[in-house]
């Protein structure tokens, strides 16, 4: 694993930051490969990052057409929804960039079982990535945010989902917020090559130091089980979630 740790100064500097991350990432796995697969993150931080993307200087550097977008988790709840993933980034970048109807993968959310969305996505993943049984999808980015309780996609504390190595999609129960969530386990989110971390604000600083200086105890920051084999492990973050890191990162 090649794991970098990036301090930016604030918020917006991050999230442009991110946005440049991502057009080098996609120029190049374009080129090499022809295609490239995403899986996009929910939340306020990506919805900004999402925006910038869909404007300029960015929009015009990224080969939209030849980019197959899926979420790295969903609320269970209906597309529509104001709580979904899926209509966030797409009233932030997909509505505004050229990315056709048949590259956007997403969760079928508004389905009455969860556990029946998961398999459904499950599917979805095995015929795009084309896998044999046994097989496990690699991703070319993954974006992934970080909760102030150290969870990050839908793997919550506690959760089984935390340890899931055989399915590829789970829809654990978030007692928290009494609710089911529909997630990628940790088999794909550590198969990707790049995964990238986007974390700010004051919230996130005792998280992120547990996770990254504290003992591995993944069962209550679940984020410390992303760790990538093969791939790049990147965390942007902003000089407020570094507040509290014991090794103080260089701007």
């Amino acid at each position: 694993m090649n794991k970098k740790i990036e301090q930016v100064p604030d918020f917006e500097g991050l999230v442009r930051v991110a946005a440049q991350h991502i057009v080098n990432v996609s120029q190049e796995t374009i080129a090499n490969h022809g295609q490239m697969a995403f899986a996009l993150a929910g939340g306020s931080t990506p919805k900004k990052l999402y925006s910038l993307l869909a404007g300029d200087p960015f929009r015009s550097q990224i080969p939209w057409g030849s980019i197959h977008f899926f979420w790295g988790d969903e609320r269970h709840v209906p597309p529509d929804h104001q709580d979904s993933n899926y209509r966030m980034a797409r009233e932030a970048l997909l509505a505004h960039v050229p990315v056709p109807d048949d590259h956007v993968h997403r969760i079928p959310s508004e389905m009455q079982n969860a556990e029946e969305a998961a398999d459904s996505y499950e599917r979805e993943l095995r015929e795009y990535f084309q896998l044999a049984p046994g097989q496990n999808p690699r991703f070319d980015l993954i974006l992934l945010g970080l909760g102030p309780d150290g969870h990050t996609a839908s793997l919550f504390p506690g959760t089984p989902a935390v340890h899931d190595t055989t399915r590829l999609v789970a829809a654990p129960w978030v007692k928290k917020f009494s609710t089911f969530r529909i997630t990628l386990t940790p088999a794909i989110l550590n198969k990707a090559d790049h995964v990238m971390f986007l974390v700010s604000g004051q919230d996130k600083a005792e998280a992120l130091r547990s996770v990254l200086e504290g003992p591995y105890q993944p069962e209550v920051f679940p984020a410390q089980v992303i760790h990538p084999a093969q791939g790049q492990l990147i965390w942007l973050v902003d000089k407020e979630a570094a507040g509290c890191l014991r090794s103080p990162l260089t701007v």
